[in-house]
């Protein structure tokens, strides 16, 4: 590890990961595996609990603000956990100057996003700095649910199996190459959204229908590679991914290869990750494409105990290599 802090460090690839585990993981006695929810057990129930900052520039992009971003974000993290989301904080540290106009404007979206997500912003804290010692507005939101029963292993990967499916809730990188786009004003020819929104809703339609869901966690920093080796890893599996299986929309898709981009890399907002038995693949990709956050949903590969610990992908042309854990960052305050 260098002697300071640099921007890969906040990348969601290695470098962050070695950050959190030899500095904060360890220091607090956090055990492994590291799931983006704390999981707190209570008499007769267990609480899932999240935090997350916000220092996404521009504030506003295509399809969202830094105050959808948060919501969502937080929101999310809890879903994916197996939980259902009901109380949110929120914490704002505001520049001197900022327009009021736009303040309104954000906060205005995080209850609106609120009600969509069916949860309520019930406490939180506003500092002020003075002018230059933060640029403009960075956002904490804090998250509690109640995890549904059965579905208290779903962030910890414990019951992943060979044979199981690689479910994802549609295209990649939409997100990242919103903000990208709105930061450098370049005014894309096809227009480009984020895929920001709370994913709870369309996660609690396959809860009561479905048994065999072994995994999820959301595709944010780091993207999809990310999160497949953090599986292959804590699950010493391997995985086995078809390329021409995974969804990039068109334009995402030339924009990446125009600008060096790897689409598997890139943040998203409003995807994740599910693994579920080869049994049930099929009627949770139904459900799925029942709902219009997973329209494109598509099954993207397997678990195998074959190359155990590394991620495989099968390319287009026929080819194979190793989907590596990114390293190093493409795309600086995304989130």
């Amino acid at each position: 590890m260098s002697d300071v802090v640099s921007l890969n460090h906040g990348s969601g690839g290695s470098q962050m990961r070695n950050l959190i585990e030899n500095i904060f993981a360890g220091k607090f006695g956090m055990s492994k595996p590291l799931t983006d929810s704390a999981l707190l057990e209570n008499e007769g129930y267990t609480m899932a609990f999240s935090t997350d900052s916000y220092v996404v520039d521009p504030l506003f992009f295509p399809g969202g603000n830094i105050g959808k971003l948060a919501l969502c974000g937080t929101v999310n993290d809890l879903a994916v956990s197996g939980a259902i989301p009901l109380w949110i904080s929120a914490s704002f540290i505001i520049e001197e100057g900022f327009p009021l106009e736009d303040l309104e404007r954000i906060a205005d979206t995080m209850a609106s996003e609120a009600i969509k997500a069916g949860v309520k912003i019930v406490t939180g804290d506003t500092k002020v700095v003075s002018k230059g010692k933060c640029d403009k507005l960075f956002i904490t939101t804090a998250g509690v649910g109640i995890v549904k029963s059965g579905f208290e292993h779903i962030s910890k990967g414990s019951m992943i199996k060979p044979g199981d499916k690689l479910i994802i809730n549609g295209s990649l990188g939409n997100h990242a190459i919103a903000v990208l786009g709105a930061r450098n004003n370049l005014g894309f020819s096809s227009k480009i959204e984020s895929d920001c929104a709370s994913l709870n809703h369309i996660i609690q339609n396959f809860f009561g229908e479905c048994s065999e869901i072994h995994f999820m966690r959301d595709l944010t920093r780091g993207g999809l590679a990310a999160v497949l080796n953090e599986v292959a890893e804590m699950t010493s599996l391997g995985i086995s991914v078809q390329e021409e299986s995974i969804p990039v929309d068109e334009p995402v898709k030339g924009l990446c290869e125009m600008l060096g981009f790897n689409p598997l890399s890139l943040a998203n907002e409003g995807k994740f990750l599910l693994i579920s038995s080869g049994d049930e693949s099929f009627k949770i990709l139904d459900i799925l494409r029942s709902h219009p956050l997973g329209k494109n949903a598509a099954i993207i590969g397997e678990i195998t105990d074959e190359h155990e610990g590394y991620v495989v992908l099968k390319t287009a042309t026929g080819g194979k290599r190793i989907l590596e854990m990114p390293s190093g960052i493409d795309l600086p305050r995304i989130c």
